[in-house]
């Protein structure tokens, strides 16, 4: 008989499969692993069991949660989905032993996953997974006299009062000497309604007794059916934006698509900012962990987004940032003009986290929209970047600082593609690739390689390639960074080719 073990696995961001094989047995074989994994570590405190909005997520939850408290363990679950940040806030906020979450993230509506975060609000590292890993078995209840006890709490408000506090501690300030048009009309209907007007003058300060302000920023906000409805719009309605909701309700099947804020997914609220109805649009995945961010020029490249953000903010501030390998140069043209450092690591946020913590670092971020700031947990946020990009683009517009941007440091073009192939041969296929690395890409000579996740080519002219395989999926990622669209299509398919017959 198949041992229902063998079926998890902790990749990048947790375990995650399909409903056939992501079963409420195997949900708690994991709750029984994170509960002897707590045990061996010596402590007693209560766990907090998130969940997402898939229809699935409340029952499992509720599973890791039984098993939990009959291993001796209280659980703290949600009043209602919420974002996965909001759970690992609360774990470091009430020093709590750690958290469960019950999450897909971003992959389609017939999957889910498991993620746990321990007791430092980072996501585990792989000596925590292991762990876990070795210890997956069947569930076995203490008598009931030792049993936890099962509540469920608000943790959404407490997590947004903290994002608002934080974001305001940065200190970026409502200004219209720099402002767009479009912010413009909006600060003029908002006081045609009652509302106050944003204030003349680079010099404008907030008008909230040091809160966050945000009045005359109008926000078209896209839940994408997921945890962040009634979070972040709520969030930035507090803080006096005015928010257009797009799909900030539930739906099992997230609409016919995967939860990703990918621009191709996001066509509505593209076409709602560029119509000139909103200033800014934020868009979160299924648990709001990531953010995509959408100006009047259209989807805004979260390599850009990063980039332009980290310069925003250290107009103010120092301190070096945290990137991945798959994450644009343009970060470290940032931090030079600056005189920062810029830290490289492998994909995947624990590997930010941790250098976060290592460094001290403003930000930490990754280019599939995962970002952290320094104050915050060293877990990804989406929730909290939304207001920070708000506050950004209140103090001076995404289109100007990027114009800004390009000029200083040139103009920076990134792309990715996928390529099947499934997880028992990524190994192989990695091992083979070593062996015919090329001199050149697509007609340029590879200054260097780097082998810190997968192969990064580096090229004479700036460009670069990178192949790694996917921590989440049966595939590898092709990644490419030029300065033109020409040079990236060309990268990206010599990439392809490299690694089509191979696989």
């Amino acid at each position: 008989m198949t041992d229902p073990t063998d079926a998890i696995h902790f990749g990048t961001d947790g375990w995650r499969a399909t409903l056939e094989t992501f079963t409420d047995e195997r949900v708690r074989i994991v709750a029984q692993g994170v509960a002897d994994y707590l045990r061996d570590t010596g402590t007693d405190a209560p766990v907090v069991v998130g969940y997402d909005a898939r229809p699935s997520s409340p029952g499992f939850a509720e599973s890791v949660a039984d098993v939990l408290s009959k291993n001796g363990f209280d659980a703290v679950l949600p009043e209602r989905d919420c974002p996965t940040p909001t759970a690992v806030w609360t774990v470091v906020d009430r020093d709590y032993a750690g958290a469960i979450v019950l999450s897909a993230s971003h992959n389609p509506p017939e999957y889910n996953g498991i993620k746990y975060f321990p007791s430092d609000g980072a996501p585990a590292m792989p000596e925590v997974t292991d762990a876990i890993e070795a210890n997956l078995r069947e569930p076995e209840a203490l008598p009931d006299e030792e049993h936890g006890v099962v509540i469920r709490d608000d943790l959404v408000t407490p997590h947004t009062e903290a994002v608002a506090e934080l974001v305001a501690e940065y200190g970026f300030e409502r200004g219209t000497s720099r402002a767009s048009s479009s912010e413009t009309q909006a600060g003029r209907e908002q006081s045609s309604r009652g509302q106050p007007a944003t204030p003349t003058g680079s010099n404008a300060t907030r008008e909230r007794g040091g809160e966050l302000d945000l009045s005359g920023v109008t926000v078209a906000y896209d839940a994408m059916h997921g945890s962040g409805r009634g979070v972040t719009d709520n969030l930035l309605e507090a803080a006096g934006a005015s928010v257009d909701r797009i799909r900030c309700d539930t739906d099992p099947e997230f609409g016919g698509s995967a939860p990703e804020p990918a621009e191709e997914n996001l066509h509505a609220l593209v076409e709602h900012v560029r119509a000139g109805e909103a200033d800014l649009g934020i868009a979160n995945d299924g648990d709001a962990d990531r953010i995509a961010v959408v100006t009047p020029s259209g989807y805004l490249d979260e390599n850009l987004f990063f980039a332009t953000t980290y310069d925003a903010m250290l107009e103010e501030h120092d301190g070096p940032a945290v990137r991945t390998v798959s994450t644009t140069f343009l970060v470290d043209r940032v931090a030079n003009a600056h005189d920062q450092q810029v830290v490289e690591t492998a994909v995947g946020f624990k590997w930010v986290a941790d250098a976060m913590g290592t460094h001290d670092a403003l930000i930490g971020g990754e280019e599939s929209g995962g970002f952290s700031i320094r104050g915050h947990v060293r877990e990804k946020d989406g929730v909290l970047m939304a207001l920070l990009a708000c506050a950004v683009q209140a103090a001076e517009p995404y289109v100007h600082r990027l114009e800004k941007l390009e000029d200083e440091h040139g103009r920076i073009v990134a792309d990715k593609l996928s390529v099947d192939c499934p997880d028992d041969e990524k190994a192989r296929v990695l091992e083979e690739l070593e062996d015919v690395i090329p001199d050149e890409v697509a007609g340029v000579p590879v200054e260097r390689t780097v082998t810190l996740d997968g192969f990064k080519l580096l090229c004479e002219d700036g460009s670069w390639l990178l192949v790694r395989p996917s921590g989440t999926e049966p595939k590898l990622r092709v990644y490419a960074e030029a300065s033109s669209e020409a040079r990236v299509e060309a990268v990206l398919a010599a990439g392809q080719e490299l690694v089509a017959p191979l696989v």
